[in-house]
């Protein structure tokens, strides 16, 4: 079964209203166009998944950089990644 499409603009005002779950369906829509820029701002709005896809992006092209930006916006996703990526784990 397929997801039904959504406007983007009745996403937005749900969102504007606090609605967690149309927030998360921007972060989707933004992804799924790769506007990396929206899903920024999402992320800046205090929406996780933008976080998270904005982190699983950063991963793949092991943007360090962009992981530290990601973990100062308080991603835990991110700095988890980053401290994964730099090695930075208990001795053994």
């Amino acid at each position: 079964m397929t997801e039904p499409a959504f406007d983007e603009d009745v996403l937005r005002a749900l969102a504007d209203e606090g609605n967690e779950t149309a927030l998360d369906r921007l972060a989707d829509l933004a992804d799924a166009r790769g506007d990396t820029s929206a899903l920024s701002d999402l992320l800046d709005e205090g929406s996780e998944r933008a976080g998270r896809l904005l982190t699983r992006r950063a991963v793949e092209r092991s943007d360090l950089l962009e992981l530290q930006r990601l973990s100062d916006a308080g991603s835990a996703d991110a700095e988890s990644e980053l401290e994964r990526l730099l090695g930075n784990s208990p001795a053994s």
